[in-house]
């Protein structure tokens, strides 16, 4: 089957999978929807596949793009009101950041057993990519290292919503109807859209931002808003578009990956996962005496998950998105730049 073939069949399998999860009340259903089945084609049926398929990074890139419009929009003079909060919120970001690596690398260390360069970089709380870089570089096992950094995000993306619809007894994300999108907006506004996303990505690629691909856009809508310039309303079919995309993104990256592997990788994701989430727990019951926020709140601003999905259940909480985000950038940063100087020094030790 043609490659354009391909990626347009399992857009439209993926569409169905998130109205199917829509209906059964999944929290956010058009991307864990589309995320569970794209896996599953990559996991069980990889020989349906056309040889050496990838899903199209350009496709993903441009909705990454949008997502970061909608939430850079958010970001409005009323945000810094709760700016005399930051330095607490961001010390125990930057706590997080420390101790989350150290218990990751413990558990992939000693519990799965890798060795220390692929243990190193499999447990950085961000920072993707440039795990993934800068460890193939040191020597690490590249196919466990990229494994384990994807399936942070997963089983934080998928857990995290589910653990706190049960907590709250109500759905998170966009099956409970919050949304930063706008059902409302006139298609003459698309063009200004995809402008708009476009010169994002380029802002961001120049500058080399962290994240750029959602970064970019998101400094470039934010910066259009706080000026009061032009803002930005996004239709609520595009941001479910955007999730089908990433969610089938995320999920075939399961490909050529053997089930043991995958497995394994899994039960370590989730005792790694678990251990972080744990620790953001204790660090937002103790934020939550100094800042009045809430702990579900604080948790999200905490979680080592993806920027984009972490500022949808952020919605559900009634919470401002762009304050979510901001956080999520700083932790990736921090995390980068950790990472960059902590490999110089390994660099220099060898």
């Amino acid at each position: 089957m043609p490659i354009h073939a391909t990626t347009l069949l399992l857009l439209i399998l993926s569409a169905l999978s998130g109205f199917a999860g829509q209906a059964i009340g999944l929290p956010l259903p058009f991307m864990l929807g589309p995320l569970a089945i794209s896996a599953v084609i990559a996991t069980a049926l990889p020989e349906r596949l056309p040889a050496g398929y990838r899903f199209p990074q350009k496709l993903r890139l441009m909705f990454i793009a949008i997502i970061g419009l909608m939430i850079g929009a958010q970001v409005t003079p009323a945000l810094f009101t709760e700016a005399h909060h930051y330095a607490l919120t961001f010390g125990a970001v930057t706590l997080f950041v420390g101790l989350a690596h150290a218990m990751g690398y413990a558990i992939f260390r000693h519990l799965g057993g890798y060795d220390p360069t692929t243990a190193f970089y499999a447990s950085t709380p961000g920072g993707l990519y440039e795990s993934i870089e800068l460890g193939e570089a040191a020597g690490a096992d590249v196919t466990r290292l990229m494994m384990q950094q994807f399936l942070r995000i997963i089983v934080v993306v998928t857990a995290l919503p589910l653990g706190l619809s049960l907590w709250l007894g109500a759905p998170v994300g966009s099956s409970a109807g919050m949304t930063m999108a706008r059902p409302d907006v006139p298609w003459s506004d698309l063009p200004l859209i995809v402008l708009a996303g476009l010169g994002g990505l380029t802002l961001g690629r120049v500058l080399r931002l962290p994240a750029g691909q959602m970064t970019g856009p998101m400094a470039l809508a934010a910066a259009l808003s706080l000026t009061g310039w032009l803002s930005f309303d996004i239709p609520q079919w595009l941001v479910n578009m955007a999730q089908i995309v990433l969610g089938t993104a995320l999920g075939m990256r399961f490909t050529g990956l053997s089930r043991r592997l995958l497995l394994r990788g899994t039960v370590l994701a989730m005792a790694a996962v678990g251990a972080m989430l744990g620790l953001g727990v204790g660090l937002a019951v103790t934020l939550r005496e100094m800042t009045g926020e809430a702990v579900d709140v604080l948790l999200i601003t905490l979680a080592p998950g993806g920027v984009t999905e972490m500022a949808l259940v952020a919605l559900s909480l009634h919470a401002n998105p762009a304050f979510v985000t901001i956080h999520h950038i700083y932790r990736i940063v921090l995390t980068v730049l950790t990472l960059g100087v902590i490999t110089r020094w390994r660099q220099r030790k060898g």
